[in-house]
C-alpha cells in the first residue's frame, strides 16, 4: 500500500469513527423534540412526567465521569452544601464546558448561596447552550421578578408557556406579575 493510499484510509476511518461519535447526539436531539412536541400538547398529569424525561436526556453528558460531577453537584446541593455544589459544577464545566447542565446546576448554587450576578452569568451560558431549558427560564423569571423587573420576568414565565402551557406553577406566575404590572399601571 503506498504512503498516500494509508493517509487517505486513516482519514476515512477518522471520518467514520465522527460519524458514529456523532450519531448518539443526533439520535438525543430527535428523540428530545419528540418529547417537546408532546410537552406542548401535554395536559397538566402529563407535563411533569414528560418534563422529567427531558430533564434526564439533558443530564446525560456522555461522560460518566462528567455526570458523576453533575451528580456530585445535585447531591451537595440537596444536602445543602452550596459552595461544594458550586465546586463541583466548576470542575464539571471547566471538563465539559459545552454541557448546559454543569452551567445551570451551578446556577442554582449561585442563587441558593445569595450571588445573585454569578446566577444570572451561568443561566445566560445555559441557555444560549440550550435555548428550551425551561428550568434555567424559570430561574431567570423568578430573579428578574426578585430585581423588581416584572415585564422581564413576565416575558420569559410566557415563553416557559409556550414550550410547556401546563408546567407546574407558571400560569399562576404569570397572573401575579400581571397583577403586579397592571398596579404599577395605576
Amino acid at each position: 500500500m503506498t504512503k498516500d493510499r494509508k493517509v487517505i484510509n486513516r482519514a476515512a476511518a477518522a471520518f467514520m469513527l465522527g460519524l458514529t461519535l456523532v450519531q448518539p447526539a443526533l439520535g438525543q436531539t430527535a428523540e428530545l423534540d419528540a418529547l417537546f412536541d408532546r410537552l406542548a400538547e401535554a395536559d397538566e398529569e402529563e407535563t411533569g412526567q414528560i418534563q422529567g424525561q427531558i430533564a434526564a436526556q439533558w443530564a446525560r453528558s456522555g461522560s460518566a465521569a462528567m455526570d458523576l460531577l453533575l451528580r456530585r453537584g445535585e447531591d451537595a446541593m440537596e444536602a445543602g452544601e452550596h459552595d461544594l455544589a458550586i465546586q463541583h459544577f466548576s470542575a464539571l464545566i471547566d471538563h465539559a464546558p459545552e454541557f448546559a447542565e454543569g452551567y445551570n446546576g451551578r446556577a442554582t448554587a449561585f442563587y441558593m448561596s445569595g450571588q445573585i450576578g454569578p446566577s444570572l452569568a451561568d443561566i445566560e451560558r445555559t441557555l444560549a447552550l440550550n435555548p428550551r431549558h425551561f428550568g434555567a427560564m424559570s430561574g431567570l423569571a423568578v430573579i428578574l421578578d426578585e430585581l423588581d423587573r416584572p415585564s422581564e420576568a413576565l416575558e420569559v414565565y410566557r415563553e416557559i408557556l409556550s414550550i410547556a402551557p401546563h408546567a407546574v406553577g407558571v400560569q399562576d406566575a404569570v397572573d401575579r406579575v400581571s397583577v403586579k404590572l397592571d398596579g404599577l399601571a395605576l
